[in-house]
């Protein structure tokens, strides 16, 4: 059976292969896809707390 996760990476780099047109920039923007779809898949699976994540990223450097 394939997870969530999985899902969310083919999803993500389809939404690249339809937004880019080629190129190097082209490439990066697969990759940022990839990696938002491979998240968002993570999260749906339990294997990923995107609210931990952004909850530590604003607490850094105060304290």
């Amino acid at each position: 059976m394939i997870n969530k996760t999985f899902i969310g990476l083919l999803v993500g780099l389809l939404l690249a292969i339809a937004a880019t047109t080629g190129g190097i920039g082209g490439f990066f923007l697969a990759a940022v896809f990839a990696i938002i779809g491979g998240l968002v898949g993570a999260q749906l699976d339990g294997n990923f707390d995107i609210r931990t994540f952004v909850d530590s990223l604003g607490n850094r450097g105060r304290g």
